[in-house]
């Protein structure tokens, strides 16, 4: 749970910042919560919201999320969208975008139609909650019609911000996906920083395009390790941080408990009040090493997006990308190499001349990978296309509300993707 400061300074942030977001029923929540309704918020204000908290506990991810889609569709005037992560949006604008037609007539006629991972029961209290609304019906048909650039804004004509619980990390790519379409000319704003399971920041700078979190010195014991790493590590504490520099993280949540390093390395981007203000750089348990030559999440995402950048009319959705040793014997019999799995928008295949521009970026951005290539250490990368909707799929397989990681390092995970492989 979020401490009762956390919560305070995020709405205080929200109102300020955008007058109308604390409006009543002026929210609308696309979060997936099995078991028990929360918001990324943390605070008890069902007045705020226009979607029903027993929507977000759905045994099913899809069946959650289209719910929660449809009670926002029937608003007109909404101020904020909410989602726990970016994905949940993606995925419930990816619903609209296939199921307007059932939507705009379950709006039309007040119903709430059957569908997998929706109980009867939960079913008939939820439909209860609906009226039937031609106008709003025919106003979505209309929108959606026209295309699906720019829809949110649309659909939508007062909203002002979307809040997503993660903007970060693994999370980022969709929220960069979302500004360019669905979403386009909204701010995000990303509230608040959380690591190994504690909130540890809030962001108060919510039109900012990259977030920054304020490290509250009282909400867990904050220690900090250089990077680059030195010969004998010593930790520093919050009031020895200096601007500019990069530090991984060593918490320790609450009295009592472990201290650990929580994997995350942050760059300090200034201070407030004499706290230090940091951005999240990167994950240290997300890099791909064959040889040692240790190629971080984000930097590998930076070379697939130039790559994709030479693939006339594609555009990234997702990525997965794993060691080839987790493959086994299915890897092929030469070097270790790099496994990705990629799904596009906008294009269904690629030549041999477009999926080794992945390999070429990687050499050019990466000497250490460049000169294991050379060597034949390190084996041709193999690129493999997924089909449209996979990683939605996989979310909903995974049964988890948590973000999916890019590097993967579990099996279970890897023959869920290598399923939906189409070349």
């Amino acid at each position: 749970p979020l401490p009762a400061q956390g919560s305070l300074l995020y709405l205080d942030t929200l109102h300020a910042t955008f007058p109308r977001a604390l409006a009543p029923r002026g929210t609308a929540l696309l979060s997936w919560t099995p078991g028990h309704p929360s918001a990324p918020a943390g605070w008890p204000l069902p007045t705020l919201y226009c979607t029903p908290a027993r929507a977000g506990t759905l045994p099913s991810r899809a069946a959650a999320l289209r719910v929660q889609l449809l009670f926002a569709l029937r608003e007109r005037v909404l101020h904020v969208l909410e989602a726990g992560l970016a994905t949940e949006l993606h995925d419930a604008l990816a619903t609209l975008r296939t199921s307007w037609p059932e939507l705009a007539q379950d709006l039309a006629l007040g119903r709430l139609s059957p569908q997998p991972g929706l109980p009867e029961g939960e079913r008939g209290r939820l439909q209860a909650l609906l009226l039937p609304d031609a106008p709003r019906a025919a106003e979505l048909q209309a929108e959606c019609a026209r295309g699906f650039e720019g829809i949110v804004r649309r659909l939508w004509p007062q909203l002002e911000v979307v809040v997503v619980g993660t903007a970060h990390g693994a999370e980022q790519l969709y929220c960069d996906a979302l500004r360019q379409a669905d979403c386009k000319g909204l701010p995000f704003y990303c509230p608040f920083y959380r690591a190994a399971g504690a909130l540890l920041g809030v962001n108060l700078w919510p039109k900012e395009p990259a977030p920054r979190f304020l490290l509250c010195p009282d909400w867990a014991f904050y220690e900090f390790l250089p990077c680059p790493a030195e010969e004998e590590p010593q930790t520093v504490l919050l009031d020895e941080l200096w601007e500019g520099r990069e530090y991984e993280l060593v918490l320790t949540a609450r009295p009592r408990e472990y201290r650990c390093r929580a994997g995350e390395v942050l760059r300090v981007a200034g201070f407030h009040k004499q706290c230090p203000v940091v951005e999240p750089v990167r994950r240290e348990s997300q890099v791909l090493s064959v040889r040692g030559e240790s190629i971080p999440e984000e930097r590998f995402c930076r070379s697939l997006c130039r790559a994709v950048g030479m693939w006339p009319g594609a555009r990234l959705v997702d990525y997965v990308c794993v060691e080839s040793a987790l493959l086994g014997a299915s890897s092929g019999a030469c070097a270790p190499h790099y496994e990705v799995f990629v799904e596009l928008r906008g294009l269904r295949d690629l030549s041999e001349g477009q999926r080794y521009k992945l390999d070429q970026c990687l050499q050019e951005d990466f000497p250490t990978y460049k000169s294991f290539r050379f060597k034949g250490s390190i084996g041709p990368l193999r690129l493999h296309l997924v089909g449209t909707g996979a990683f939605s799929r996989l979310r909903e397989a995974l049964g988890s509300p948590v973000p999916m990681p890019r590097v993967l390092r579990e099996e279970r995970l890897l023959q869920l993707i290598q399923g939906t492989v189409i070349s």
